[in-house]
C-alpha cells in the first residue's frame, strides 16, 4: 500500500482563497505523492459560503474531503478534528497549512520528503532559520512574532527557532504518540504545544526554511486574546513537564 499524505486546511471565511489554494495543493502533490493524497478542508460553519465551495470542490475532485463543524472553536480544535479524521482514514503523513497562501503550497514536497525520506518525525516550515523569512510585515508584527518564538525557546529550553510556525508535516506515529486528547489550546498556542510535545516525546523535529507571506484575501484571525493564550501557555507547559519528570 502506498503511503498517503493528508493535508489539513482549516477554514473560516476563506471564500476567495479556498478554490485557488486547493488547486495549488493538488498541483504541488501530484508528482510528490504519486500513490495519492487527500486534502481535508475543516470548515467552522463559515458564514461567507466557504463550506459550500468546499463541498463543490469535493464533488469535483476525489482527493478532496470536507469536515463541517457546527461551531467556531478555534484553530486547535479544528486541527484536532482533522487529525482524528486523517488518522481514521489511514493517513501516513499529516500536514497542517493555512488556507490563505501565507504558506506556499510549493513547499509541500520539501516538507514531505524530510519526513518520508529524510528520517524526520516532524518537518516544520520555519521563518527563522537561514533561508527563511517573512514578506510584507510591519515592524510591530515582526517584533511580536520573533519575540514570541524567542520567549518560547528560552522558557521551554529547546532550540526550535519558529515555535509558532503552523506549516508542518507530521509522521503518523507522532500524532499517535503525543496524547492529542489532552491538548487544550485553541489558538496559535496550539502550534507551540504540539511541537513541544513532539520534542518531549523523543521524536525528531527538523526546521526547513520557508518564506511566509501576508494573506491574499480576507482578514487575519490573530487577536490579543489568541496571543495572550500563547504567552500564558508556555510556562504552563514547562511546569507540566517538570511535574511529569521522573524522580
Amino acid at each position: 500500500m502506498p503511503a498517503i499524505p493528508w493535508v489539513i486546511v482549516p477554514t473560516y471565511n476563506e471564500l476567495e482563497n479556498l478554490e485557488p489554494i486547493i488547486a495549488a495543493i493538488r498541483s504541488a502533490l501530484i508528482e510528490a505523492a504519486p500513490g495519492g493524497f487527500r486534502i481535508l478542508v475543516v470548515d467552522d460553519s463559515s458564514p461567507d459560503g466557504t463550506g459550500e465551495v468546499a463541498d463543490r470542490l469535493a464533488a469535483e475532485h476525489a482527493e478532496v474531503q470536507v469536515l463541517h463543524r457546527r461551531n467556531r472553536e478555534g484553530l486547535g480544535p479544528a486541527y484536532l478534528a482533522g487529525f482524528a479524521m486523517a488518522l481514521d482514514g489511514g493517513a501516513d503523513y499529516v500536514f497542517e497549512m493555512d488556507a490563505d497562501f501565507s504558506h506556499d503550497p510549493n513547499d509541500l514536497p520539501r516538507l514531505l520528503s524530510a519526513v518520508r525520506d529524510g528520517g524526520a518525525d516532524l518537518a516544520l516550515g520555519s521563518r527563522y532559520v537561514p533561508g527563511g523569512g517573512v514578506q510584507d510585515w510591519g515592524l510591530l508584527r515582526r517584533v511580536v512574532s520573533i519575540g514570541g518564538s524567542w520567549y518560547a525557546r528560552l522558557v521551554l529550553g529547546v532550540g526550535i527557532r519558529d515555535f509558532t510556525g503552523g506549516f508542518k508535516c507530521f509522521r503518523r506515529s507522532v500524532l499517535e504518540g503525543i496524547d492529542l486528547s489532552t491538548v487544550r489550546t485553541r489558538g496559535y498556542g496550539f502550534q507551540i504545544e504540539t511541537t513541544y510535545r513532539t520534542i518531549m516525546a523523543g521524536f525528531r523535529v527538523v526546521e526547513l526554511p520557508i518564506i511566509f507571506r501576508n494573506r491574499r484575501y480576507g482578514e487575519s484571525k490573530m487577536s490579543p486574546r489568541i496571543a495572550g493564550e500563547a504567552i500564558w501557555l508556555i510556562p504552563q507547559l514547562r511546569q507540566k513537564r517538570r511535574h511529569e519528570a521522573p524522580g
